[in-house]
Formats: structure tokens, C-alpha cells, sequence
């Protein structure tokens, strides 16, 4: 049952990322994706930074920097880059390719197994995702396709390595939300006075619709996100991503007006299919691994009880609930 509500509350992350086309195409400044980057990320940050009242220490300033621009700065520019090169449902089609980088990675640098139902699984939802937004017209570009599939492999670096680093002693997911949000919003910055020049103008609906994406659809789901990495598997975690596009589509449906035909609504049906078995499949491999008998105990020392073993970073944090926001208070 907690398993099946740590996935529920991870699972509102992408969710949320679906509505980011919406609200960009129908409150915000057009054509100013990369400022639109570093106001989703860069105050949402210092904001979660501030409440948690915790800085990095030693090499987590170095280690928070990369996660940040794996996650959030790199992945950022480049996904606007192939969206603005592509049709949005390649595009699309290309970030659900995420999940077989994850599988790769996390097999590599996590020793999890990659079992063949796990890529077979995501290969389903990134064919129902295909359904839901391909077009006949749709056209490919080299640049384009490269910024999609470099985009993918970042974050999916990220949610391995942020899995794989787990977090300090005493320092909860929301204060490593905060520092990478920031240190990725700092990376972007750069680049957008760069590529955009200085920022626009902003009227009511903007201000409305940046507010949105600072607070609900990066500050709070990138802390369901990361929340998510240190409790669940990274691959479990990962496929909840095509939840994104099919919440993009039902948006569109519902409050753009947007038709959907059977095409679609079968994709659709296969994609969330898809995305339902490899959580089942994800929980079978975590009960299963829970109840496998213990290797025979060879010789240990006398300091050591028998049967115990040093904890990861990740699984000591995973115990501590200080600075989780659905545990007691925060650390001060």
C-alpha cells in the first residue's frame, strides 16, 4: 500500500508536466522558451532552497551542479531546441524514448536488471505515445532529432545518477529539489540572454502562467520526482514519464478543443496500459527481491552483528523523513 502510494504521488509529476504546453501556448510569451526555462526553474529553486534552510557541503556542490544540469539545465534548452525543430509529436515521440536510456544506464551504474519485459514495456508506451501524436505531415530534422534524443538521454542520466548519489546525511528531497532546480536554472540563464536577449515584457496571464509553472509544474513536481527516486527503483520511476503526453492530449481534448480519434484513443489505452504494467512488473521485482532468502553468512567480524550491513546513501536518506514534506517537521 506505501509502495502504491509513493508511485501515485510520483506519478503527479508528469501529469503535471502534460499541461506545460497549454499553459505556454495560451498565457505565456511566445517564442521565449529558454526565459520560460529559467523562470520554471530558477525561483522555484531558491524558493525550496530557502525554505529547507540547507546548502550543499563539500562535494555536493559539485555533485548538485551536475545533477542540475543533467536534469534540468541541459535537458531544458535541448528539449526546446528539438520542439521548435520537429513537430511536437515527434518530438514527443522522442522523450518517451527516455525510459529505454534509463533501463540501460540503471543497469549499468545501479546493477539493476534489465529484464526483457521492462524494455518490452516501454517500447509499448512509446508506441502508444507514437499513436496518440504522430500526424502523417510530420517531418523530420537532423538537429532536431539529435536535440530530442540527447534531451532524453540527459534526464534519464539524471534520475540514474540522482539515484545512484542518493542524498547527504540528514538532507531530504526537498533541498536537493532546490539546489538542482538552481544550479540547472543558473546554466539556462546564460544561454537564454544569449539566444533570447533581455527578458520580455510580462502582462497578467504571464505572470499567472509562469506563477503555475514555478510553483506546481517544476517547484512541487520535480520534488515528487526526485521523492519518487529515492523510494522507488529508477526504472519504475521513469516509466511514469509517458504519463506527460497522454495528460498533454486530454488537455487539449478537454480545454483546447483539440479532436481525438479512435487512432489516438487506442494509443492512448496502450500508452497508459503500458505505463500500468511496468509499475506491476516494478513491484513483483521489489517483493520478490524483499523475500529471497539470505545468502549463508560467512565468517564476519566480531564487530560486525550478524546478518547487518552498511546501508547506501540513498537507502540511509530513504529512512530519514526530516526534510520530507509528508513526514514531521523540517530540520533546521
Amino acid at each position: 500500500m506505501k509502495r502504491l502510494a509513493t508511485v501515485a504521488l510520483t506519478a503527479l509529476a508528469p501529469v503535471s508536466w502534460g499541461s506545460t504546453y497549454a499553459v505556454a501556448t495560451e498565457l505565456l510569451p511566445p517564442d521565449r522558451p529558454l526565459f520560460t526555462g529559467v523562470m520554471r526553474a530558477l525561483p522555484a529553486g531558491l524558493l525550496l532552497t530557502a525554505l529547507s534552510r540547507t546548502l550543499p557541503r563539500g562535494r555536493w556542490w559539485g555533485r548538485a551542479a551536475v545533477l542540475g544540469t543533467l536534469n534540468i539545465g541541459a535537458f531544458f534548452p535541448l528539449l526546446f531546441l528539438s520542439a521548435y525543430r520537429l513537430p511536437g509529436g515527434v518530438a514527443a515521440v522522442l522523450g518517451s524514448a527516455g525510459p529505454l536510456f534509463v533501463v540501460g544506464l540503471a543497469a549499468l551504474l545501479l546493477g539493476e536488471r534489465a529484464r526483457l519485459r521492462t524494455v518490452l514495456t516501454a517500447v509499448t508506451a512509446a508506441f502508444g505515445v507514437s499513436m496518440v501524436v504522430l500526424t502523417a505531415q510530420a517531418r523530420l530534422d537532423a538537429v532536431g532529432i539529435a536535440a530530442g534524443l540527447v534531451s532524453s538521454a540527459s534526464m534519464a542520466a539524471g534520475t540514474v545518477m540522482t539515484k545512484r548519489w542518493g542524498r547527504p546525511e540528514g538532507v531530504g528531497p526537498l533541498a536537493m529539489t532546490g539546489w538542482q532546480l538552481t544550479a540547472g536554472g543558473l546554466v539556462i540563464v546564460p544561454v537564454a540572454l544569449l539566444v533570447e536577449g533581455a527578458p520580455p515584457a510580462l502582462d497578467g496571464n504571464a505572470l499567472l502562467g509562469y506563477g503555475y509553472m514555478m510553483l506546481i509544474n517544476t517547484g512541487i513536481a520535480y520534488w515528487l520526482w526526485f521523492r519518487g527516486i529515492g523510494q522507488l527503483s529508477a526504472t519504475s520511476v521513469t516509466l511514469l514519464g509517458p504519463l506527460s503526453p497522454l495528460t498533454a492530449a486530454v488537455i487539449g481534448w478537454a480545454a483546447l478543443g483539440q479532436a481525438l480519434t479512435p487512432v489516438q484513443l487506442l494509443g492512448m489505452a496502450i500508452a497508459f496500459g503500458a505505463t500500468v504494467a511496468g509499475q506491476l512488473f516494478a513491484a513483483r521485482a521489489a517483493a520478490a527481491t524483499s523475500q529471497a532468502p539470505a545468502p549463508a553468512a560467512s565468517p564476519a567480524p566480531a564487530a560486525s552483528p550478524a546478518g547487518s550491513r552498511p546501508f547506501s546513501s540513498a537507502e540511509k536518506n530513504d529512512r530519514n523523513v526530516s526534510m520530507d514534506l509528508t513526514g514531521g517537521g523540517v530540520r533546521r
